[in-house]
């Protein structure tokens, strides 16, 4: 009888625990996405990019198609994207989804990525906005939504977490920090403590290390942004905190130039030189990230020698680190579209959590989310405190601000200006 008592207890307890389970899975699904359209419909999606491959996006169609087996999604690459897919809009040949971007707002050439694009703020879509980092979301004079954030990207650097570990040191998170451990580094054998790509503007080393700085200088100060974004020649002076910085930097020897002046391009090039193993911090942005995976089996140094790495913000301020939170590439939906419901219903599929996710960690990017513990990658950047996290869109300020300060700040740091030069030239700048 004792025995007969155990095991139907153990039965019960098993049936109980079977529900439980799936009163979980219930309430998993009931907070998931849940068709709104009838699965039978068949129809054809397209959606257009500048990627060469989406493999990433072409997951997610695999994962709709769960839902809606008939429905045929297919990515279309777009040569010359930017200059081409106003006309391709126009055409009769036009995407139902589309790549857009936030620099695109408000320019006369890009008015057809704006204009065809349908409002994602509107309720009746159901798209879960609230899912994303609202300082990334477009802010439109209108209050209107053409686009929203599916990547985000950011600066920072690569750590080498094994020398770290070997020598005893700890990630810097202020810029005495910083010093401190570069210093520390030279002084145990390392030639190059800190490494970036520095023969062109867009994301060199000293862009990468004055732009979070910049942001910060101006950030609660409306006046400095509206004459920046004006082109006003007097707001170079806003520069000047930011170029003193720079010059900082550089004198303090954090980072061995001549070294950083060999490597060829940003991506490619930089990873294969974080992968040497002799780096211990490596500059670079979240698309440079993106591409460290699968290169980990085209670098003979790596192979024969692998070591742990991730990514944390450049600690330039003394105040601590700052995490530049950007959009990285958005989806528009044509609202020209014949099949515009079910565009419509990719997107509230694609706009959650879950998917943003597993489409930004396919695609080692940063994912728009709240939550960046996702991805081990990019979770240093989730423990940035609120006052820490800048970001372009609510500061306000505007794509042609940032050229200014970008070659403001390379001109200075290559000795082809003088701090005060580069402050006068401010809105002669050219890209």
């Amino acid at each position: 009888m004792k025995k007969r008592g155990i095991v139907l207890g153990a039965a019960l307890m098993t049936l109980a625990l079977a529900a439980c389970t799936s009163e979980k899975k219930e309430e998993a699904a009931a907070e998931g996405f849940k068709p709104a359209l009838d699965a039978s419909t068949a129809c054809n999606i397209r959606v257009a990019g500048g990627y060469d491959n989406f493999e990433a996006l072409e997951a997610e169609f695999d994962s709709f198609n769960e839902y809606y087996p008939n429905v045929e999604l297919v990515y279309t690459k777009i040569d010359d994207y930017n200059n081409m897919i106003g006309t391709v809009l126009n055409s009769s040949d036009a995407p139902d989804i589309y790549v857009n971007y936030s620099w695109m707002y408000g320019r006369e050439q890009y008015k057809a990525s704006i204009d065809h694009a349908q409002d994602l703020a509107d309720p009746a879509l159901g798209l879960d906005l609230g899912c994303i980092r609202s300082n990334i979301i477009l802010n439109t004079d209108d209050g209107t939504l053409p686009m929203v954030p599916v990547f985000s990207n950011t600066y920072g650097m690569l750590i080498n977490k094994d020398l770290f570990e070997k020598e005893g040191l700890s990630v810097p998170t202020s810029y005495k920090e910083l010093v401190d451990v570069c210093k520390a580094f030279r002084d145990k054998g390392y030639a190059n403590p800190m490494m970036g790509f520095t023969q062109k503007e867009t994301t060199s080393l000293y862009t990468l290390t004055a732009y979070p700085f910049f942001c910060g200088s101006v950030a609660k100060d409306a006046e400095a942004v509206k004459k920046l974004n004006s082109m006003d020649s007097a707001a170079g002076e806003y520069l000047r905190p930011t170029l003193d910085k720079v010059m900082q930097f550089l004198n303090d020897g954090c980072a061995d130039i001549k070294a950083c002046d060999e490597i060829e391009n940003n991506y490619e090039a930089v990873i294969l030189r974080f992968f040497e193993g002799d780096v211990p911090m490596m500059a670079c942005s979240g698309d440079t990230v993106s591409g460290t995976k699968k290169r980990e089996s085209r670098s003979e140094a790596f192979i024969a020698n692998p070591f742990s790495y991730t990514f944390v913000p450049i600690p330039i301020s003394d105040s601590g680190a700052t995490f530049i939170d950007m959009s990285n590439l958005q989806f528009s939906v044509n609202k020209e579209s014949t099949d515009l419901k079910m565009a419509d219903e990719f997107m509230r599929f694609l706009i959650t959590p879950a998917e943003l996710n597993k489409m930004a960690q396919n695609k080692g990017l940063m994912a728009p989310t709240k939550d960046l513990s996702f991805n081990s990658m990019y979770a240093a950047f989730g423990d940035v405190p609120e006052s820490g996290i800048l970001s372009p869109e609510e500061i306000g300020l505007t794509d042609d601000a940032v050229i200014q300060m970008r070659q403001a700040v390379y001109s200075v740091a290559t000795g082809q200006m003088s701090i005060d030069e580069a402050v006068a030239g401010y809105g002669t700048f050219t890209e």
